[in-house]
């Protein structure tokens, strides 16, 4: 049986998780999300302790998940270190390690079950099914792409918002 490697998101930590085993891995942008003093006791003890590793998203991954997100939306409501995050756990799957990652980020949630990766909440439900976002005008109902910079409508001039699809 391998080693089962946990690629942890802030919300592990702010939530309860202590590492027990030496394979739990995140990004130092992750570290920063750490906010309140428990949380950033028991983070910084299991740095210390050498429990948590810090890895790099490489590249090639956070290419590859760009492709994967854009498809979805999930561009529009990941930040760069989920992003990050993201990356690093598929390149450890790239490597062959089973991985499981921890997090209450629903939006996180979506693109791990996109991606058939394991995942687990510590405090949450978790997501139901898959949802891909557009932006859509709420008055004329126009989609626009991810990228487009307004907050309104070039046609009707409404607030231009991210709608939820549920795909399966």
């Amino acid at each position: 049986m391998s080693d089962l490697y946990y690629v942890l998101d802030a919300s592990a930590f702010i939530n309860g998780f202590e590492p027990k085993s030496d394979f739990n891995i995140t990004v130092s942008e992750i570290t920063d999300e750490v906010k309140d003093l428990k949380s950033r006791l028991i983070l910084n003890q299991a740095i210390d302790d050498g429990k948590i590793i810090i890895q790099e998203a490489q590249k090639e991954f956070l290419d590859k998940l760009d492709e994967t997100i854009a498809k979805s939306g999930d561009d529009l409501r990941l930040s760069g270190p989920d992003k990050k995050l993201l990356a690093v756990a598929l390149a450890l799957l790239d490597e062959g390690k089973e991985i499981k990652v921890l997090t209450d980020d629903y939006s996180m949630q979506n693109v791990l079950k996109i991606l058939d990766i394991p995942y687990e909440s510590i405090i949450t439900e978790g997501i139901k099914g898959v949802y891909n976002w557009k932006k859509t005008c709420e008055g004329c109902k126009k989609e626009y792409p991810a990228d487009y910079p307004f907050d309104d409508c070039e046609i009707c001039g409404s607030k231009v918002f991210k709608r939820r699809i549920k795909t399966y």
